[in-house]
């Protein structure tokens, strides 16, 4: 079984993300990582454990706070 990476919060994201870059590399995606494997979800799940893909997802990255927010309201 494939280890989660620490990036990711659970089997069922990590499923979620092998099958949208495995369906990249059917439409012609190059893969990112060379290996043994010729099936492209192994090569997807292979791309994730390298860490060579950024999905844009994890933590939401802090926001700076705004000036209009600490302004107090006037009745």
């Amino acid at each position: 079984m494939t280890q989660v990476p620490d990036t990711i919060d659970s089997k069922f994201r990590l499923v979620l993300l092998a099958a949208q870059r495995a369906e990249q590399l059917m439409r012609g995606a190059q893969p990112r990582v060379q290996g043994r494997h010729t099936r492209r979800a192994r090569i997807a799940l292979d791309e994730i454990r390298s860490d060579v893909i950024n999905w844009g997802y994890g933590p939401p990255e802090p926001e700076e706070a705004s000036e209009t927010a600490t302004e107090p309201e006037v009745d």
